[in-house]
């Protein structure tokens, strides 16, 4: 199962580096940008994973492969990029969504695989999950989806929580992997198609219903007392 988990983080790798190369695209980037993008989408999450980890070195000084998995895609897509430029608006959200689920479950696996407990590996799975499209977005000058009204993070959150139970109970990998990646892109699907997103509070402040002495008088207020004013100096002339 080793190497069906290395090539979901090359799958995920391929597709979080496409969703910078599209995002670059639309901002009117270089070539050097869409590289910039693709490469901080593709491994900037698992980067801050192994650091926060202690892992040295990260995953991808280790395997130089990532990094030219990821000159790849922005190769290919600079030859197709006119066919990219097409893609309607609703494709790079879905693709981020594809790798927000892989991402989830090698964050997960991994955090688990080193002897983290369980919320450690859940947290670690969501940093893998998220960390690498918010830099992208910020880079972009977009606010980053995780931080918008639909459910993103909360997607990952679920899918690391199914992965941590059932590698609990001891349920066979393939049916962990398959669970996890299901569970969270389900969510994020389902939030995209319909706008599922979780409640905002925020404080209301409301006018107040009288004005006495001690509260200031509005521009319309003050503009209705001036009038009065002006009315009674003439009555008394």
């Amino acid at each position: 199962m080793s190497g069906v988990i290395y090539w979901l983080d090359m799958a995920g790798v391929i597709v979080f580096a496409l969703s910078g190369v599209i995002l670059a695209c639309r901002s009117r980037m270089d070539p050097f940008g869409m590289l910039v993008l693709a490469a901080v989408t593709g491994i900037g999450g698992g980067t801050l994973r192994d650091l926060v980890l202690g892992v040295r070195p990260v995953f991808w000084v280790t395997d130089p492969t990532y990094l030219w998995v990821i000159l790849a895609t922005v190769g290919v897509s600079l030859v197709g990029f006119h066919y990219i430029h097409r893609l309607s608006r609703g494709f790079l959200p879905v693709a981020d969504a594809f790798g927000l689920a892989l991402f989830t479950v090698i964050g997960t696996h991994k955090a688990l695989l080193l002897g983290s407990p369980g919320v450690v590996a859940v947290l670690m799975g969501m940093m893998t999950g998220v960390a690498g499209g918010m830099i992208r977005d910020v880079l972009a000058q977009r606010v980053p989806m995780v931080l918008r009204e639909e459910i993103y993070a909360t997607a990952a959150l679920a899918g690391g929580v199914v992965y941590v139970a059932l590698h609990t109970l001891g349920a066979p990998l393939t049916a962990t992997i398959a669970a996890s990646l299901m569970v969270t892109l389900g969510l994020r699907l389902a939030a995209i198609h319909w706008h599922l997103a979780l409640p905002v509070f925020a404080w209301v402040t409301l006018p107040p219903k009288t004005t006495d002495a001690a509260t200031p008088l509005s521009t319309p207020e003050k503009a209705k007392e001036r009038v009065r004013i002006i009315r009674r100096e003439r009555t008394r002339r």
